[in-house]
């Protein structure tokens, strides 16, 4: 097998694995909220407080990758995510679900290191389709994931206070899946960090986020903040999007994880078989214009069918317009990225991606709540239409010599 492939394919199984644990527990979080006694707007920070986790420790991650390696930083993250999958099984009360969260979030600030391993292994006229790939697994684990909660879930009895075996019993797989795809990442993960030059000064994080801040039409930093506001459209949309498909059609514990699955294949199938396809036709940037497109017309189109089966079908916009824009948009910043700071940068991006991540939840269900449940959708649609505007003004990739086929 070719050693690229060999790397990459070895990387897709550690992250498709990962987010099946993830994917199990995600789904669950507003059903077991609501049964601990916590009121719908309680949800919002329950779901930030990851992105809090996520936001104090992607840019320090991806900086210890690029000086001590992707692999090890990758294992560590693993190990937090088995602790807190942990808590979660076990947890009694609002406060412990609180607690699962802050851990897990930490442990996810790795996404970037794992964007870092596809951009090292893979030239990069290959780049956007590898992160293609790389999100095609998470993709499938959480399409997986869901469907897995669902059925391991089971009602505790009218006597009996949360954790029942039953209602633990998602979390404790996804410990099992943890543990699993530790061993395989010991033994089958190799190192992908290219050697540097020791000597040679890099930025420190500070001085990248102040660069972004102030200077946010530059090269990289536009598209930094694609990415950010971008993220901050799709995550006011899954904040509600439970509540409002069991306030408006029904949809349960038992049956929320069909959704993901529908979600998780579509997004599958973009990423995994037409992504790459596209690039090759329109190049990266035309690609990722597209796809800030699609996401728009989906989050502003949620609210308006009155039956599911319509109510699918534009939701379906959704995961096709992520899959479009966020993996092309990742691999131009590895693009214009220095190689001695891709782990760093990639870092930053997921930082500023988490603050997105952290605002969205807090607003959405607040706003959901107390003015109105169409309201979170139209104000995400609109936010991506502003991503689409940015997307138009970034240069065509075709310009950048480094995409060329030589240059690969």
């Amino acid at each position: 097998m070719n050693p690229t492939v060999k790397r990459l394919s070895a990387l897709m199984a550690t992250a498709f694995v990962n987010m099946i644990g993830f994917g199990m527990v995600l789904p669950l979080l507003p059903f077991y909220a609501r049964r601990l006694g916590a009121e719908d707007w309680m949800l919002g920070p329950l779901i930030a407080i990851f992105f809090i986790g996520q936001l104090a420790s992607a840019s320090l991650w991806g900086r210890f990758s690029d000086r001590y390696g992707r692999r090890a930083v990758i294992m560590v993250g693993l190990s937090i995510a088995g602790v807190a999958f942990t808590v979660f099984a076990f947890a009694t009360s609002y406060w412990w679900l609180f607690l699962s969260r802050l851990v897990q979030g930490i442990g996810g600030g790795t996404t970037g290191v794992l964007q870092a391993y596809a951009a090292d292994v893979s030239a990069p006229r290959d780049r956007a389709r590898a992160l293609g790939w790389l999100s095609a697994s998470t993709s499938a684990g959480v399409m997986i994931g869901p469907a897995i909660a669902s059925l391991a879930f089971t009602e505790p009895g009218p006597a009996v206070a949360l954790p029942t075996f039953g209602t633990a019993l998602p979390g404790l797989i996804a410990v099992g899946f943890v543990l699993i795809n530790i061993t395989f990442a010991a033994r089958w993960l190799p190192e992908s960090k290219p050697k540097a030059d020791p000597h040679k000064e890099r930025r420190s994080i500070r001085g990248t986020v102040f660069d972004y801040l102030l200077h946010p039409f530059g090269d990289v930093a536009r598209l930094v903040w694609i990415y950010t506001v971008g993220m901050l459209g799709f995550m006011s949309m899954t904040a509600v999007l439970a509540f409002y498909l069991q306030d408006g059609f029904g949809v349960s514990e038992k049956t929320i994880g069909y959704f993901f699955v529908y979600f998780g294949a579509l997004s599958l199938v973009m990423r995994a078989l037409v992504l790459g396809a596209m690039v090759d036709t329109f190049g990266e940037t035309r690609v990722m214009r597209m796809g800030a497109v699609l996401l728009a017309l989906g989050l502003v189109t949620i609210p308006l069918p009155q039956n599911v089966i319509l109510l699918a079908g534009l939701m379906g916009l959704v995961p096709i317009g992520t899959a479009l824009l966020f993996p092309c948009e990742t691999a131009l910043v590895t693009h214009r990225a220095a190689e001695e700071e891709r782990g760093q940068i990639l870092g930053v991006q997921q930082a500023f991606g988490a603050v997105s991540r952290i605002i969205a939840p807090l607003w959405a269900t607040a706003a959901y709540q107390g003015v109105g449940q169409a309201v979170p959708f139209f104000f995400a649609g609109g936010v991506v239409g502003l991503v689409t505007i940015l997307a138009f003004r970034v240069p065509d990739d075709s310009r950048h010599p480094h995409l060329s086929p030589e240059a690969a």
